[in-house]
């Protein structure tokens, strides 16, 4: 039996293995980085270690650190959750040489697995289904410039890809999670793709090996959870479906699959216990596959050695605790009988919740966060509950909200109405995105990986409340704003809210809502409002009740219909709820606060970040759209592009700078 267990990871994953382990009485131990240290995964473990800086190189990736501090505690097993150390084969096996208890596969099966084009290769003997793939490692792409040697790395390049044909997918053979991944359209693309693809599998992976894989477009992501134990034994528990991605990053997944027919999910399951047992599979697996709809046929991807961040669907549908049988197995306990197992049980969808603002190309966002909270009656997997801080340093997501019901259309309608009023202040998010793509017909009738690359991320990502339907959730605001002021306020006590000496002059209130700004007036007269308009245009809306009395629910009259709206104040934010969806609104300040401008010309770094290229030099022509600098963060490489056409005058940073958020990077005139 195990009594301790370190968790060798942090956020919404040490936190969900903690709950397991709370409920079966066993004692945790999380290690934590110095951004982490106030961490709720910090403070719900019964023992926390600190082990290093905020870098994942410095802390979580250090498995020797990590390994002293469970001998140190007395921790009798580690489990390393997904990403970081999960898929390490030198790590699980000097965790079982210490005497420690490793909850997942044996380093054998890590090992087989831990190379995609190795894992393809064992694949093939095994009879699973394969697409066409080359391997591109070798290619002379690291040659000095110049347009001789750039035109001998364009033609390797060609020449290797020439069996598989475009378009074609470049991958990481080391990692997932969309890093390191390139889709290829033609020629033209191939050695940029290939450049950046093995930087980005470098620094997020350690190991630059990359590959070429025949790309299936429209195509489907499905996946089989597998089992294996000690004795032999691998079972499954039934397939997934992740297809909406954004590239190559799942987004929302849901068991089981809406996208294929029984005998297809036979041929799938057996293929996925062929897979585990060609490898001497033990504890919790995913094997991926694609899936073409054209003709129902699949191919192997990849077997991903640890559990999934979507594994929380299984459980629901199944009725299991996925850690809980992770730690029983690690413990020697026999996986249950595929009779035992039994069929799922109604429908489940996952949504993750990142860090990222779509309305400005997925760009990840850092910060304070100074409000959470998901309605009743969905299930919240999360890095933390009423408030937090998201960094630089790992991951955008942090959270992830599951449903479940009777069927599909019931739980992609209760996710939906979940996420419509869950409330997030401090950062911005992709709660819109996922509520607009939940309606979208074709997630509908199935999904597939193109559904966020078919819709412009600025139109999905922006607010859900547009239009009239967003003024009048401002106007709420702006009055409960006042209300509160009032209550505050220590003179002249027996004035209404709304008060003015001026009666026939406007209270004025402005906002951002996302990128838009808005002015809210509004004029009451012996307490009842007698005008309101924002952007200039006349809203016919009256107060129900004294506003006096309701700084935290207004209730407005609109066409004769009464409606209800909840309003919180996350010091210069606003949230406002109401049942088509949240508005978060910043005051806008009425004075910029001096020295905050940059020069005129200037693009700033939009998070803290590492400078990865510099694509530009002082005295440069660059056109509108054109990259002048490659910033890494949240382990994603972002762009920054020039916003208009002009000439560099000043180029402030250099590779390998670590910038703050707000600084100038590149002066453009």
């Amino acid at each position: 039996m195990i009594t301790r267990l370190l968790i060798a990871n942090r956020g919404e994953i040490a936190r969900r293995i903690m709950r397991t382990c709370r409920a079966l009485g066993i004692d945790t131990v999380a290690v934590y980085s110095t951004a982490d240290a106030n961490a709720a995964f910090v403070t719900e473990a019964d023992l926390a270690v600190p082990i290093g800086g905020a870098a994942p190189a410095d802390s979580y990736l250090r498995g020797d650190v990590i390994l002293a501090a469970a001998q140190r505690t007395g921790a009798d097993a580690i489990h390393p959750g997904y990403g970081f150390l999960s898929e390490n084969a030198d790590f699980a096996r000097a965790v079982s040489e210490a005497g420690i208890t490793w909850v997942g596969p044996p380093p054998s099966a890590i090992e087989a697995m831990g190379s995609k084009i190795a894992a393809k290769q064992r694949m093939q003997s095994a009879d699973v289904p394969l697409l066409p793939s080359v391997e591109l490692t070798d290619l002379n792409l690291d040659a000095e410039s110049g347009a001789a040697a750039d035109a001998v790395a364009a033609a390797d390049a060609a020449d290797a890809v020439a069996g598989i044909g475009y378009p074609l997918l470049i991958k990481a053979s080391a990692g997932g999670g969309g890093r390191g991944m390139r889709v290829v359209e033609g020629p033209d693309q191939l050695a940029d793709a290939i450049d950046g693809a093995r930087r980005e599998a470098a620094s997020a992976f350690g190991d630059a090996t990359i590959y070429a894989e025949k790309f299936v477009s429209p195509s489907k992501h499905v996946e089989v959870q597998i089992f294996g134990d000690s004795h032999g034994s691998v079972v499954h528990f039934g397939e997934r479906e992740c297809s909406v991605q954004r590239r190559h990053q799942k987004v929302i997944e849901e068991a089981p699959s809406p996208s294929i027919d029984a005998d297809t999910r036979t041929a799938l399951h057996a293929a996925a216990v062929a897979a585990g047992k060609a490898i001497g599979y033990q504890n919790a697996g995913t094997v991926e596959f694609l899936l073409d709809p054209a003709d129902n046929a699949f191919y192997f991807l990849e077997v991903n050695t640890r559990l999934q961040v979507e594994h929380p669907v299984t459980e629901e549908v199944f009725q299991r605790d996925l850690v809980a049988l992770q730690l029983a197995v690690a413990s020697g306990t026999p996986v249950p009988t595929q009779t035992e197992i039994g069929h799922p049980q109604g429908h489940s969808v996952e949504a993750r919740i990142y860090a990222e603002d779509p309305t400005r190309n997925y760009l990840p966002s850092t910060g304070t966060v100074r409000a959470f909270s998901v309605p009743d009656g969905v299930r919240l997997d999360a890095a933390f509950d009423e408030a937090g801080v998201v960094g630089p340093d790992y991951d955008a997501m942090i959270a992830k909200v599951i449903s479940v019901g009777p069927n599909r259309p019931a739980a992609v309608s209760r996710l939906a109405k979940a996420l419509r009023g869950t409330v997030l202040v401090g950062i911005e998010h992709n709660i819109p995105l996922l509520v607009r793509a939940l309606g979208d017909p074709g997630f509908a009738n199935g999904g597939d990986t193109e559904l966020l690359e078919r819709n412009q991320p600025e139109t999905l990502g922006r607010p859900l409340l547009e239009g009239e339907e967003r003024a009048i959730a401002l106007l709420a605001g702006a009055i409960a704003l006042q209300a509160r002021h009032r209550s505050a306020a220590t003179h002249t006590p027996g004035a209404s809210s709304g008060f003015r000496n001026v009666a026939t002059v406007p209270q004025v209130a402005q906002f951002a809502v996302g990128v838009d700004e808005h002015r809210v007036e509004y004029r009451f007269q012996r307490g009842r409002l007698v005008s309101a308009a924002v952007d200039g245009a006349p809203l016919n809306v009256e107060v129900a009740g004294d506003p006096n009395e309701h700084s935290q629910r207004v209730r407005l009259v609109v066409d004769g219909i009464h409606r209800g709206y909840e309003v919180d104040v996350y010091g210069d934010s606003v949230a406002v709820r109401h049942s088509l969806g949240v508005v978060i609104a910043r005051q806008i300040e009425r004075f910029v606060e001096p020295g905050s401008e940059v020069p005129s010309g200037s693009l700033v770094a939009t998070m803290p970040g590492t400078i990865r290229a510099v694509e530009v030099n002082e005295g440069d022509t660059v056109e509108e759209g054109q990259t002048v600098v490659v910033m890494e963060a949240m382990k994603m490489e972002l762009a920054i592009a020039a916003t208009t056409t002009g000439t560099v005058v000043s180029v402030n940073v250099g590779v390998g700078d670590t910038v703050d958020a707000g600084s100038p990077l590149v002066i453009i005139e």
